[in-house]
């Protein structure tokens, strides 16, 4: 049937990409279009603006997760001419609870205070036990490693139980952190949460155990850190490295207990 009065490029209007449209692959509103995408992108920057302070909170939280990890990699190190291949067994038992954390996971997201928090009521002893078990375990642990005056060697089996337990409150604060991010956090930026989990815990890792192992060898110290050479100790003894990160972890518990909030679960935006 024929159409009266169409031009061909109307009657084909329908198909929308045609040859011979002369307005196909025209933006009928390109100003809008580009004002919507200015305006998604400052509301994106503001709530980074915004959630800045959480991001570098949660960094630090992992980052303290990261520190037993990396010193249960440089006790062995110490410990090699020492010790043999079956005491080493043993200490590797250490970072279990990271690999059995499933089991409590479901009472730490389900058991809380409400006056402290979800998050906040496992986060808060956890950290601090954590802090005050490495401030008090630094004043025994030169003995423990064999390394203090009239030490009797290496006491392996107490260095596991007490790197164990590290391990245990470090795995349930993850869970803690992990759920917190998760309200902590606004919406356009929840994604953040695990890079924050994943930067923390490696740069965690590698002060505890490339850091600390640099700064504790007499050999790498004499070579380019001090003018005075001394082949007996580097400039940071495993003992003032552990209890430096234990009021590390109670100062950081502190603040997270009285100046950081927790917000409800489906209150942030």
């Amino acid at each position: 049937m024929k159409t009266v009065g169409a031009s061909p490029a109307v009657r084909r209007r329908g198909n929308y990409r045609t040859d011979d449209d002369p307005f196909a692959g025209i933006d009928p509103f390109p100003h809008a279009a580009k004002g919507d995408a200015d305006a998604e992108e400052d509301k994106m920057k503001q709530s980074t603006s915004k959630d800045f302070g959480s991001i570098c909170l949660l960094l630090l939280l992992y980052t303290l997760q990261g520190v037993p990890m990396g010193l249960h990699g440089s006790v062995p190190l110490i410990l090699a001419k020492k010790v043999g291949y079956k005491d080493q067994a043993l200490f590797s038992l250490c970072s279990w609870p990271f690999s059995l954390k499933l089991f409590w996971a479901p009472l730490v997201d389900s058991l809380y205070h409400p006056g402290l928090g979800r998050r906040k009521s496992w986060l808060v002893p956890v950290q601090m036990l954590c802090g005050v078990m490495m401030i008090i375990g630094a004043s025994r642990i030169d003995v423990w490693m064999g390394e203090a005056p009239g030490s009797g060697g290496p006491e392996v089996m107490t260095l596991t139980i007490f790197f164990f337990m590290l391990y245990f409150l470090m795995a349930t604060q993850d869970i803690a952190v992990d759920g917190w991010a998760l309200t902590m956090l606004s919406r356009a930026n929840v994604s953040y949460a695990s890079t924050c989990n994943s930067v923390g815990q490696t740069v965690g890792y590698f002060v505890a155990y490339i850091g600390f192992l640099t700064f504790n060898d007499p050999a790498t110290c004499d070579k380019y850190f001090r003018s005075t050479p001394d082949p007996d100790v580097g400039l940071v003894s495993l003992s003032a490295f552990v209890r430096f990160f234990g009021y590390v972890f109670v100062l950081t518990t502190f603040y997270v207990w009285f100046f950081k909030p927790e917000i409800e679960e489906g209150v942030s935006g």
